[in-house]
């Protein structure tokens, strides 16, 4: 398949009119060296990258935005589609490609390819398609775009991001996933149902694997700044734990609620991956839960995992992970959760 940018050349041979179409004002300088033109890559066009691709346009994000796929028609009418609706959205140079070479000088590589599992095929056979499917997607990435950053989205999300991570040979800070930045979102606005407030004014974060064993941090969850277990046990308010385990496994399930009602998720993905991507390329500094490499981070030092934890965000990836207080039930449920994740990877001979 070609690519087809958009663009301003039209007629046989790509006539440039823009040179007639505008005359340039006297005693102009050239344009300046520090501006900045920002590119995202999206890979894999399906229901997920496309809601990321659609969010990242309407939210202006990027100057420019690459997707890639396998399937050449899929990828072809998505664009197509995408810049029928130029007068709609900010202005953005669209490419679709076959050719990683699209993705060339990528501030953001977001990678939301996965194989689809068969009916009867175990967990572990999909994650071995996967990684066999990455390591002809994250090389190429690595290879046109080597000062960018990589977001994986594709699930097991931890797993994967430590196979970006090895294959691509960047350091750490710059590969990331997706991880429970969505999970927490489904956290706090179940915790702000329960409360009748604003999902903005909870703070809760759900850290560890993308998945069964990830750890609900009760003990510092806040709204409007006050510590709610802290508060009830002040008030003498009693409550129940299994009440507590039942908005987590809401969390844990949600997903497959979804699934089971329109048969994927996409839009609640598509904002939760667009919010990092403003934090990354804005350089907000702002905490989000995503998978990162979580080596010596509450005694987890068996081997290399990623999982998600609070970590602040910025132009060159990951800046720091936040100190946040976990009680000792929490460290060992995420050292568990580590563990489990580690196993798989052990499943795989890595």
């Amino acid at each position: 398949m070609h690519k087809i940018p958009s663009s301003s050349s039209l007629g046989p041979g790509g006539l440039d009119l823009t040179p007639s179409f505008f005359k340039a004002i006297q005693n102009t300088s050239p344009p300046s060296p520090t501006k900045r033109h920002t590119k995202i890559s999206v890979i894999g066009v399906g229901n997920v990258g496309m809601a990321i691709a659609q969010t990242i346009l309407t939210q202006d994000l990027v100057d420019e935005l690459a997707l890639v796929d396998a399937n050449s028609n899929k990828l072809q009418g998505e664009m197509l589609d995408l810049q029928h609706a130029a007068a709609f959205l900010p202005r953005t140079k669209i490419q679709a490609s076959l050719d990683y070479s699209v993705t060339a000088g990528s501030d953001l590589c977001i990678v939301t390819a996965g194989a689809r599992q068969i009916p009867g095929e175990s967990r572990l056979n999909l994650l071995q398609r996967n990684v066999t499917m990455f390591k002809s997607i994250i090389p190429p990435l690595a290879k046109y775009s080597p000062e960018a950053i990589l977001l994986i989205v594709s699930n097991p999300v931890d797993v994967l991001s430590y196979i970006a991570w090895k294959l691509s040979g960047f350091p750490a800070n710059r590969v990331i996933g997706s991880g429970t930045n969505l999970d927490s979102s489904r956290f706090r606005f179940l915790i702000a149902d329960h409360l009748d407030v604003s999902a903005q004014d909870v703070q809760a974060y759900i850290v560890g694997e993308h998945g069964d064993s990830s750890v609900a941090l009760w003990s510092s969850i806040s709204v409007g700044g006050v510590p709610i277990l802290s508060f009830l046990e002040r008030q003498q308010i009693a409550y129940e734990k299994e009440t507590l385990e039942k908005i987590h496994k809401e969390v844990v399930e949600s997903a497959y609620e979804v699934i089971s009602l329109k048969g994927y998720t996409s839009w609640a993905i598509g904002y939760s991956v667009a919010s990092l991507a403003r934090t990354i390329l804005r350089n907000q500094r702002r905490i989000h839960p995503v998978s990162v490499l979580a080596t010596s981070f509450y005694g987890i030092n068996e081997g290399e995992v990623f999982l998600s934890l609070p970590a602040q965000l910025g132009r060159t990836g990951v800046l720091g992970v936040t100190n946040v207080h976990l009680s000792d039930e929490e460290i060992q449920q995420l050292r568990n959760s580590a563990k489990t994740i580690m196993e798989v990877q052990g499943q795989l001979g890595i």
